[in-house]
């Protein structure tokens, strides 16, 4: 964790200073950025593993950058972490709903943002291992991906999933807490531009629910926006 590389794009001199000694201190490289143009710009040319994005900046918002970055293929999976002196409960749903994996609001306790940070990087590691094949074990069961099937501890037998319902558990699993949206997910699970609609996700996660009988609680409804995957106990 320590050899990451973060991008604090920030408008606040005096914020942006102290979020960076901050992250040095923990062992990061930190580069910033002071308003969205130049934010996308240093996303391109140093690949940072992590952006700290503000909302309210000059040029080009974070909603607009955090939009752009997940419409590109090349950086749709940068993980992103929003910082805004918002509050309300809508702009936590848009910054959400816009594709990042954490919001937090000001003024921001410099070690929580850490915390926060390297939170993201570990689930953002583990959805790289889910991506490459690798077994995903929550407390009470596993999804593995080599035998394309679910065990339950207390199940005899592997949970049988359609092959739609096998991949949205996997997306959602592998990257616990996130909020995907409805669309998001639709893409993962059938393909882009396949001929159906968002509510096809809501069908296939009310499926697998069922079937995870006392663990289906793990998959979470956002209202607004989408799903997510929790791996806190019930």
């Amino acid at each position: 964790m320590a050899s990451k590389t973060i991008l604090i794009a920030e408008d606040d001199a005096d914020l942006q200073e102290v979020l960076r000694l901050t992250f040095e201190a923990e062992g990061f490289r930190v580069f910033v950025a002071a308003d969205g143009e130049q934010a996308m710009k240093y996303v391109r040319r140093y690949a940072p593993d992590l952006l700290v994005l503000d909302v309210m900046m000059p040029k080009k918002d974070g909603i607009e950058v955090c939009q752009e970055i997940r419409r590109d293929g090349a950086l749709e999976h940068l993980p992103i972490l929003m910082l805004t002196a918002r509050s309300e409960e809508s702009d936590v749903v848009l910054g959400l709903g816009v594709g990042a994996d954490d919001y937090v609001t000001k003024p921001a306790r410099p070690r929580e943002l850490v915390a926060r940070v390297r939170n993201i990087l570990r689930r953002s590691a583990d959805k790289k291992g889910v991506e490459s094949g690798v077994m995903i074990s929550v407390e009470g069961f596993v999804i593995d991906p080599t035998r394309f099937e679910v065990r339950c501890d207390d199940m005899a037998e592997p949970i049988v999933l359609t092959p739609a319902e096998f991949k949205l558990l996997q997306t959602l699993a592998g990257n616990p807490g996130r909020v995907y949206r409805r669309g998001d997910l639709l893409d993962k699970v059938v393909g882009p531009g396949a001929i159906v609609t968002e509510r096809n996700i809501d069908t296939h996660v009310k499926s697998v629910r069922k079937k995870l009988g006392e663990h289906g609680f793990r998959l979470e409804t956002v209202r607004g926006v989408g799903y997510r995957f929790s791996d806190r106990a019930e």
